[in-house]
């Protein structure tokens, strides 16, 4: 099959304050990818190139990005209402339990969405979750100071500085060559740059406001798979988040190829990678 051409389904789902963009392709079990960072339903195409030979991967705008435009933009968005928007979403498109891989932020949503809607994913890969509430108290408290120190930064000095210091919290290398040959091109657009200062403004407040209930984690249906990136430093905090998140499911991390950004930096190895990951006993 050539997966570059397999067609593509559009829609628009009304959610509760917003309008919300998604995308289906290909055939198989169904696979729900939540982005990170300021990715669209567009920024995993190579991943997803090769994951629709077998499943049918669902890819969406997350609340605020693109063409996922909340009915009050300036109210802000809570972890708890991406995860409600994905079920809207899943509950629109399947009558089974799904598959799901969340990216960073995407990791934060699904375990929401796998404490509040228990049984509509039967298997979540967490890469990297951004879920300060899986550290010890002390821990926490100093990453979510680190999440407002770059809004502080972003509002003073803009979306150059902002990568920058993301880059540093997050253990990402912007300069680094490792990455896989025949990448599609993601420029920084005006609509991407629109995406970044929303997802610096608003998704930052959600996770330093979020409301998981960690310890639900333990007795949710979902079969729960920690992820951390190879060249991840593990001192940094979303690292840190996934090896606390196997501690506490009781399970071994799995090492997924590239770092935080695997899945946009290694998508030949990262889907290889992923498959494993989901049909592990």
């Amino acid at each position: 099959m050539d997966t570059a051409t397999t067609p593509t389904t559009t829609g628009m789902l009304r959610t509760d304050g917003a309008e919300l963009y998604y995308e289906v392709r290909g055939t198989g079990p169904m696979l729900l990818i939540s982005q990170s960072g300021e990715g669209d339903a567009g920024r995993s195409t190579d991943l997803v190139d090769r994951l629709v030979a077998d499943h049918t991967v669902v890819t969406y705008d997350r609340r605020g990005l693109s063409r996922s435009v909340p009915d009050d933009p300036a109210a802000g968005v809570s972890l708890a209402a991406h995860a409600d928007d994905v079920h809207r979403l899943l509950a629109e498109l399947s009558d089974e339990p799904v598959l799901m891989l969340g990216c960073s932020l995407g990791a934060s949503i699904g375990l929401h969405l796998a404490v509040d809607h228990p049984g509509q994913i039967s298997v979540l890969v967490a890469h990297e979750p951004v879920t300060p509430r899986l550290l010890p108290a002390d821990q926490r408290a100093r990453h979510e100071r680190e999440l407002a120190h770059i809004q502080r930064v972003h509002r003073r000095d803009g979306l150059a500085a902002t990568f920058a210091t993301i880059a540093g919290v997050l253990g990402i290398d912007p300069a680094s060559p490792d990455v896989e040959p025949g990448l599609t091109r993601h420029p920084m657009t005006p609509q991407r740059a629109r995406n970044f200062d929303f997802f610096v403004e608003h998704d930052f407040t959600a996770v330093i406001n979020d409301t998981l209930d960690v310890a639900a984690l333990t007795g949710t249906p979902t079969r729960i798979v920690p992820a951390f990136g190879r060249t991840t430093p593990r001192t940094v905090f979303d690292s840190r988040c996934a090896f606390a998140l196997a501690d506490l499911v009781g399970t071994a991390p799995r090492e997924f190829p590239g770092g935080h950004n695997g899945n946009t930096t290694h998508p030949r190895a990262y889907a290889a990678a992923l498959r494993a990951a989901l049909s592990a006993p």
